[in-house]
């Protein structure tokens, strides 16, 4: 972690890490809290492999979707860890993505609660990780973490 460069968030989830995981690798889990709510989300692409794409498309009136997210998955260790990036699209083609270049690590570990669920954001310098946070960073992440959250709780409950 370089506080110059990365954005972290932390939150336990009151859920088994199998569960988080399924939400994070099931394409119809994904697509509930992948994007602020009331804001709708497609899932074009989830193959949580190393190499595989993430593409999602978004939408506010649920008739027109638009592209949101283009990303590939760099590593996936089953129910430990998830990284990709956005500055390499889905056909492994080089990016420059809007608002901000980045590598996200996501880490899922067990907490006697259910588990710790741990997101690290990785920018190229001190003003992309800037404007990811003055666009927004901790309210957006934090707020589907928080449908990841109810999500999973939710299944878990059952």
């Amino acid at each position: 972690m370089n506080p110059d460069l990365d954005l972290t968030l932390e939150r336990v989830i009151r859920a088994p890490r199998a569960v988080v995981w399924r939400a994070w690798t099931d394409p119809s889990r994904f697509a509930k809290w992948w994007l602020p709510a009331p804001t709708l989300c497609r899932v074009d692409r989830l193959e949580v492999r190393p190499g595989g794409g993430l593409v999602t498309r978004m939408s506010d009136d649920g008739v027109e979707f638009v592209p949101h997210m283009d990303a590939s998955f760099l590593v996936v260790d089953e129910l430990e860890r998830i990284v990709f990036t956005n500055a390499i699209d889905s056909g492994w083609r080089p990016t420059h993505p809007a608002p901000v270049p980045m590598t996200a690590e996501i880490t899922l570990s067990d907490h006697p609660d259910g588990t710790d669920y741990r997101i690290l954001l990785r920018h190229g310098d001190p003003a992309a990780r800037a404007r990811h946070e003055e666009l927004g960073f901790a309210e957006g992440w934090g707020s589907v973490t928080k449908q990841l959250a109810g999500l999973t709780e939710a299944e878990a409950a059952r």
